[in-house]
């Protein structure tokens, strides 16, 4: 069992950048695929972007392509997201989740969720 929390989320201008961070506070993430979903105003939840358990083996969904990347420190037990050039389409909860599918985009595989941090873009 792993609990996680995030953080990092703030109001910032479009264009400008942020670094989301997920923390365990119980349990670890070794052996979890990690991800982040977002929930934009009057939406469904979304992927966003996943960090499998191969190593180095990162996706995205196509909008965050090359703007946001993934990543995650063993050490501390904690996941990342950093977004640069963000748009104001990007402004949403986002959450982390855990879970044993490798590759999955899907929000059902995942198991363990934190409460979700805000993010909000604006011109």
């Amino acid at each position: 069992q792993v609990s996680l929390a995030e953080s990092g989320g703030g109001s910032v201008q479009a264009g400008g950048s942020l670094r989301l961070s997920c923390t365990a506070s119980r349990g670890t993430l070794n052996g979890y695929a990690m991800a982040w979903f977002r929930r934009a105003p009057g939406k469904e939840r979304e992927f966003a972007a996943g960090d499998s358990w191969d190593p180095g083996y990162t996706y995205y969904t196509r909008s965050v392509e090359g703007r946001f990347t993934i990543s995650r420190d063993h050490a501390k037990n904690t996941l990342y997201l950093q977004m640069n050039s963000l748009k104001l389409e990007d402004t949403a909860i986002y959450y982390c989740a855990a879970g044993r599918y490798s590759g999955s985009r899907q929000e059902w595989q995942y198991d363990h969720w934190g409460q979700g941090t805000q993010v909000s873009v604006s011109s």
